[in-house]
């Protein structure tokens, strides 16, 4: 893989019940209400995201489905869209990816079914990515209501079957504001290791506790080791981080 020369940043769009939020820690008491998640995407995108974090809420937590809206995404904006959500069978990757979607990413099935997520990675390459959520050395899944498996056994697993891209999530932090988990980061850099030409295995997607743009510049600076993008949210939306800032300390 080619190592990233810079930081790619992936504005979330969250959506719960048809509209864009944000939770604290993944629960869904604690949503925010920010509003449309077509408008949202449309500002992200205009003030020059290239690619977007769409994730259906109400599909992870087996509560409902936002698939429409998430197709109205991808036919709005010029950014590229990365969906994820629910996303547990070909079918449903497939529906994704023929809505406008540009990349899926699986979470709880990359864990349940990694047999099935193996197939993906052979079908689609890089247009599947796996979002792990880590609890400490151990994974959520189910919409993080279920404890299960190994982050760093189910990482190795995945990179030797093929996995080019990671999200990872530090589910204490993510929606607090209080920073990224770099330990975290670098000890699953770490561990995914170089291949033999050199360069890291596979991309990571920093996720969770994004709040300054010192962070963003902290990430920026972790490149070389494998850490290709940062999805950032709830700073977005409260006004913590201005987007047009960030995706210049990204590009620096």
């Amino acid at each position: 893989m080619t190592v990233a020369s810079e930081l790619t940043i992936f504005p979330a769009v969250d959506i719960l019940g048809g509209r864009a939020v944000q939770l604290v820690r993944g629960k869904q008491e604690s949503a925010r209400d920010f509003g449309d998640p077509v408008e949202a995407a449309v500002r992200w995108s205009g003030v020059g995201a290239k690619w977007l974090h769409v994730v259906d809420l109400d599909a992870a937590f087996g509560t409902g489905d936002n698939s429409a809206i998430i197709a109205e995404i991808a036919a709005t904006v010029p950014a590229h869209v990365e969906t994820s959500g629910g996303l547990r069978s070909d079918a449903a990757v497939d529906r994704a990816l023929a809505a406008g979607c540009v990349r899926v990413s699986v979470g709880t099935a990359a864990v349940e079914n990694p047999e099935w997520c193996m197939s993906l990675f052979s079908r689609l390459g890089d247009k599947v990515a796996v979002s792990l959520d880590a609890a400490g050395d151990a994974l959520a899944s189910r919409g993080w209501v279920q404890a299960s498996g190994s982050l760093y056994e189910t990482l190795g697993q995945l990179a030797d079957a093929g996995c080019q891209r990671f999200i990872v999530t530090d589910t204490e932090a993510d929606g607090t504001l209080t920073g990224p988990n770099l330990e975290l980061l670098g000890a699953v850099c770490a561990h995914l290791g170089l291949g033999e030409d050199g360069r890291p295995r596979a991309a990571v997607v920093a996720s969770g506790g994004v709040s300054t743009l010192e962070h963003i510049v902290q990430l920026r600076g972790l490149t070389s080791i494998g850490i290709d993008g940062v999805i950032v949210g709830t700073a977005l939306y409260t006004g913590g981080i201005d987007l047009a800032d960030a995706l210049s300390a990204a590009s620096q």
